[in-house]
């Protein structure tokens, strides 16, 4: 099994201690989205974990107690972007302290294992084409030698975050100038020691020197356990996306970093009710068993070919 710790919310930056707190006892109750009172209990034993996939914007919370982790193997996708304080509320200063994070995340672990995420791309009178080619070569050149590999993906419009895209003015880049854009992402990205893959899109992209990317990726996974494992698309992803199947441990509207095109929470509102609910204890991330909820053990297994 490998485990998604998320894609809904950003589990190292707020919920570090709740997860290794899962991690100590072996398992994690995870709601479903669609059913909510519909339970299921993960076993997150070492023996049936073969990776675990950490996304975030921050991941300094957790780094002291990375040692807690030793019978796991892992990586972290790090989403550093260009956006200022207006789009990315939560989140610290880049130069002062993100990128900081990231080297000596990358110095602990490797440089394959931190992967840097500049997504999503927006793009609107105030972050234009010409603002993230020099953001992104700012932060390319400061990550030169701590990472192999940079994961792009353009904005998408969903029902949680296409009314504040709208306000925000946000514009697609189409045709040529879209191609001439990631052509130059590429250059960047090469000359500073990265490949660059596309997250998710339906564009081809390979003629600019991107290739769709596989963000939980079988390739990385067996390289870092050592050992191959049997793994398909993930079924419950988008046709676009190349990720292998995982479990998502994640919960929506829990997430407090605030950018303005999140897909994830539904309004602060729902995301302050959420996070008021927090307990580090619960084997479910914000929130409680209820009289009312059926919890069932899902069935995981190590997916390693012996």
């Amino acid at each position: 099994m490998i485990v998604s710790a998320s894609r809904r919310t950003d589990i190292p930056n707020y919920y570090s201690e709740w997860f290794f707190n899962r991690i100590k006892e072996g398992f994690v109750y995870v709601r479903n989205p669609m059913n909510p009172h519909q339970v299921s209990k993960i076993d997150l034993l070492p023996q049936v974990v073969d990776g675990i996939v950490f996304w975030t914007k921050n991941p300094e919370p957790m780094m002291g107690r990375l040692e807690e982790l030793a019978a796991y193997r892992y990586y972290f996708q790090f989403t550093l972007t260009g956006y200022g304080k207006d789009m990315e509320p939560g989140l610290p200063h880049k130069k002062e302290t993100l990128i900081p994070v990231f080297q000596k995340l990358s110095g602990k672990l490797g440089r394959n294992r931190v992967i840097w995420r500049y997504d999503p791309i927006l793009f609107n009178r105030i972050y234009t084409p010409e603002y993230h080619l020099r953001a992104f070569t700012q932060i390319a050149e400061a990550l030169k030698g701590y990472t192999e590999k940079c994961v792009i993906s353009f904005v998408d419009a969903y029902a949680k975050n296409r009314r504040t895209l709208k306000n925000l003015g946000a514009y697609e880049l189409i045709g040529r100038a879209l191609m001439e854009f990631a052509s130059k992402l590429s250059e960047t990205a090469g000359e500073n020691g990265m490949t660059v893959g596309s997250c998710a899109e339906t564009m081809d992209l390979a003629a600019c020197g991107i290739a769709h990317n596989c963000c939980v990726d079988k390739a990385l996974i067996e390289e870092i356990t050592g050992y191959k494992i049997k793994a398909g698309k993930d079924k419950d992803q988008r046709p676009e996306c190349g990720c292998v199947e995982s479990v998502e441990i994640g919960a929506y509207d829990t997430c407090k970093n605030g950018c303005l095109y999140c897909y994830a929470n539904s309004n602060p509102a729902s995301v302050r009710k959420a996070c008021g609910q927090y307990d580090a204890a619960s084997p479910l991330l914000c929130g409680r068993v209820t009289e009312a909820d059926r919890i069932s053990a899902r069935a995981v297994r190590s997916l390693r070919i012996m």
